[in-house]
């Protein structure tokens, strides 16, 4: 079904292999299918019979559309599947796209016949550039709310649409200008009405069929029924009227206001820049367009211009949508440039950082409200909420980064300072490697962080007036630097704890107290000394092993104590997985405050014994000489 000379027997003839008459466009456009035509499809499993139906809104029939109703709600009432054909440009539009005829459709189905579910497949001819994907949701909404509204019998006040429809919607291109692939979009749909119960195929729920013999006496008695039902009469001639009119005055308004030339310069003019007065103007110009429809169709019926009237208004509000939007981007990017302005402009005078930050935060958002205000349009209800929250978002993100910059500034040089204070003392403390070095790391730690924060707030951030959580965060990362300044310190030291076990071993070995050479006399002496230098290199494995900035007690000392009891070059031997020694990670030590694991220390420690034998031997060879 569909409009006169829209090309149906044409599509029917491509898409099921039959011979319906075409039309002759060289002859001129007049109706060329009478009545409904059935023949047999070619090629197609099942057996499928298709109609083709006299179009509507022919001039032949233009003072009686008793037998378009009727002739459509035959065919929806006998086939399983209903193609209505529609040009693209006709879409949007109300009676050439037979949504009348549909609405009538709807309500007598329901009263005459039982529930049986029909595929509604709308075929869009001579696509144009307008997508499927924009236009699909266009043609199910308006079926959808013809259902919602048409008026049903009590037995089918709630029944959804997919009771008794399937809505189907497939784009065409044009047979004339781009006949090939109009060929290969029609041979695809084809394939859908091979075995069409199947997934993908175009059938409704095949309820209430009957046989082939008797299909002939099924459609005589659906004939008589749509014949002598008398709610196929035509509307009153004041509503056809009134739809007429109502529709080609509703788009003579849309289009008047296309051209008009104050909303032209508008349109132009705030792609760039901010247009004052813009929603009072568009207002204006609105409301001398729905009022000038209003004045011409008052004298119509009410019902249908007020159901003309509502499109019209919403239709022109979609229209000038874009032009507001990019009104109210100028205006958030006019009040955000301007409070960068005056924000640094508060700063260099010496206000202080926060009590600036809200200050000008509050001026610019409101001057925001009344920019917004002086944009709303009046016919429109568009909420600016989200707009409002954007601009706030970026202000206080450009707040955060100002801070930011300011910190990153000044801790640079506190930084320097705690570095300075730090590397030296931490170095020297290391070196000697003692059992309360870390104790006296973490005094000395506690000195500089305590000293260098307090001129720090007291200094460098004397204008930037923080609340307690903001000076516990910079308080933090202060401490977290110089935690990290400790920890660098602590690991490059760690990397060469074996030259420094080796050193510590020969300066205890070879000199006595007052860094006086050594004199031996004796075996025993060389046996208690070396001992004593072992356990002297053993105490710096142990500083070294891990980090200990927070006070907390470990086993690391007393693990490394069995390796005095270990033979060089016994490594391998002891490596078990009971050893306490053949671990990656110390008891109640985290990963991240390790510097030597127990396995590298084992490691480390029969490296060490191996490396100190020579010294020893010789030791005892020169004294034996």
């Amino acid at each position: 079904m569909g409009p006169q000379s829209s090309g149906k027997s044409t599509l029917l003839n491509q898409l099921f292999g039959t011979n319906f008459r075409e039309m002759d466009a060289s002859q001129g456009r007049f109706r060329t299918t009478t009545g409904v035509w059935l023949a047999k499809a070619a090629g197609i499993e099942p057996c499928t019979l298709v109609m083709d139906l006299e179009g509507s809104d022919g001039m032949e029939r233009e003072d009686d559309t008793a037998f378009e109703k009727q002739s459509a709600l035959f065919a929806f009432a006998a086939s399983d599947t209903v193609l209505i054909n529609m040009w693209c440009h006709e879409v949007s539009l109300y009676q050439a796209a037979n949504w009348p005829l549909l609405e009538t459709v709807f309500q007598a189905m329901m009263q005459l016949f039982s529930s049986r579910k029909t595929t509604l497949v709308f075929v869009i001819r001579d696509q144009e550039g307008i997508p499927l994907e924009t236009m699909e949701p266009i043609l199910r909404e308006r079926v959808q709310k013809i259902w919602d509204t048409v008026p049903k019998p009590q037995a089918h006040a709630e029944t959804p649409l997919s009771e008794f429809f399937n809505v189907e919607v497939v784009a065409l291109s044009s047979y004339e200008w781009e006949e090939e692939q109009f060929k290969e979009e029609v041979a695809s749909l084809r394939q859908r009405f091979f075995h069409p119960s199947a997934t993908g195929g175009l059938v409704g729920d095949r309820k209430g069929v009957v046989p082939g013999s008797g299909f002939s006496l099924s459609t005589q008695q659906l004939w008589k029924v749509i014949k002598e039902n008398e709610d196929l009469d035509l509307p009153a001639p004041n509503v056809m009227v009134a739809t007429v009119l109502c529709e080609e005055t509703a788009h003579e308004i849309y289009s008047s206001f296309t051209e008009n030339e104050d909303w032209r310069l508008i349109e132009e003019a705030v792609q760039s820049v901010p247009v004052p007065g813009f929603g009072k103007k568009l207002s204006s110009i609105l409301e001398a367009c729905l009022s000038g429809y209003d004045r011409e169709v008052a004298y119509y019926d009410e019902n249908v211009r007020s159901s003309m009237r509502g499109p019209l208004e919403e239709n022109l509000l979609q229209l000038v949508r874009p032009a507001f939007q990019s009104m109210l981007g100028h205006i958030v990017c006019e009040n955000l440039h301007m409070f960068k302005e005056a924000f640094d402009k508060a700063l260099n005078e010496g206000k202080g950082f926060f009590v600036a930050a809200h200050e000008c935060t509050q001026c610019y958002m409101t001057l925001f409200d009344k920019g917004c205000a002086d944009a709303l349009i009046e016919q429109a209800k568009w909420d600016t909420s989200g707009v409002r929250e954007k601009l706030w978002r970026d202000i206080d993100a450009h707040v955060a980064s100002v801070l930011a910059a300011k910190l990153s500034e000044r801790t640079k040089a506190y930084e320097a300072n705690l570095n300075k204070a730090l590397s030296g003392s931490v170095e020297a403390v290391l070196d000697e490697a003692k059992r309360e070095t870390w104790s006296t790391i973490r005094r000395i730690l506690s000195d500089a962080i305590e000293s260098e924060v307090t001129g720090f707030f007291s200094g460098a951030l004397s204008d930037i007036q923080m609340d307690e959580q903001r000076k516990k965060t910079v308080l933090s990362g202060m401490q977290n630097y110089a935690r990290s300044v400790v920890e660098a310190k602590a690991r490059e030291k760690a990397g060469r704890v074996l030259i420094c076990m080796r050193d510590r071993f020969v300066t205890v070995f070879n000199h006595e107290a007052g860094n006086m050479p050594r004199v031996w006399t004796g075996i025993e002496e060389i046996r208690a000394t070396t001992k004593l230098a072992h356990l002297e290199s053993l105490e710096l494995l142990s500083v070294m092993a891990a980090v200990r900035l927070d006070d907390a007690t470990d086993n690391i000392e007393r693990s490394l104590s069995a390796l005095l009891s270990t033979k060089p070059n016994a490594t391998d031997r002891s490596i078990t997985t009971v050893d306490p020694l053949a671990l990656s990670t110390w008891e109640g030590v985290p990963s991240s405050e390790t510097l030597i694991t127990p396995l590298q220390c084992k490691l480390l420690w029969s490296q060490f014994m191996t490396e100190t034998e020579y010294i020893v031997n010789r030791a005892i060879s020169a004294l034996v000489r």
